[in-house]
């Protein structure tokens, strides 16, 4: 759900209104709102699981049977505030679930730029104006006009390289949690390489390239996508 202007939503809760029908899902205690993130003047909260399935399925459900099977939540679409402004960018319409996965997930440009993974692109979309994305210090470096699907296509000089990596970079934030680089974190690093010297944007593009790629310490994380329905 969407409020307009900038209510303070720290201290509100979120449940279940209307009584779930199907598979006896049973709605849950109501959750506190916990802020995912807060910049550009869009605020981001998510809540806990709201629903839960029984020990035992009911016979209507797919691959029910009769013996008892763990408890699992079941993950809904979550009340998701986040205020009207900056509107989307033309052509881009806001996903239904823009939550990031729980799940570590890194993937390269190529998949990003894969029509079949069009889906994942939910808090931002390819038509988002670069400027948008990392602010004024990325405008006065690739203009006003630059989208994050050009951007994602830049190779063969050390900035271009720069935002392709730091695009990458900031597209995994947004659909992993535990991605190497939280969202602010992100942008903090592309603003300070591009205010700093040629070779620290080429030592932060190469960072970002090697946590695109998975590579987080003595761990590989491998890139989660699946084909969107």
């Amino acid at each position: 759900m969407r409020f307009d202007g900038s209510p303070d939503l720290s201290r509100c809760y979120a449940r279940v209104v209307g009584g779930p029908s199907g598979c006896g899902a049973a709605a849950g205690p109501a959750q506190v709102l916990k802020r995912m993130f807060d910049m550009f003047g869009t605020e981001m909260y998510a809540v806990d699981t709201l629903l839960s399935q029984p020990k035992q399925p009911m016979a209507m459900c797919r691959g029910a049977s009769s013996a008892p099977t763990p408890a699992r939540p079941i993950l809904t679409p979550p009340s998701l505030p986040t205020p009207v402004r900056p509107p989307p960018a033309a052509g881009f319409r806001p996903p239904v679930n823009p939550l990031p996965s729980v799940e570590a997930s890194a993937c390269s440009f190529d998949k990003w730029m894969m029509p079949e993974f069009r889906c994942y692109w939910k808090v931002v979309g390819p038509d988002t104006k670069v400027a948008l994305a990392f602010g004024p210090v990325a405008a006065g470096k690739y203009g006003t006009d630059m989208t994050l699907w050009e951007g994602l296509q830049g190779r063969g000089d050390t900035y271009r390289t720069l935002l392709r990596e730091g695009a990458t970079a900031l597209l995994n934030s947004y659909n992993s949690l535990p991605f190497l680089y939280p969202t602010l974190s992100v942008i903090n690093h592309m603003n300070l390489a591009l205010l700093g010297s040629q070779r620290q944007a080429l030592m932060t593009a190469l960072r970002f390239k090697r946590a695109n790629a998975g590579v987080s310490g003595s761990a590989s994380v491998p890139c989660k996508f699946s084909t969107c329905s």
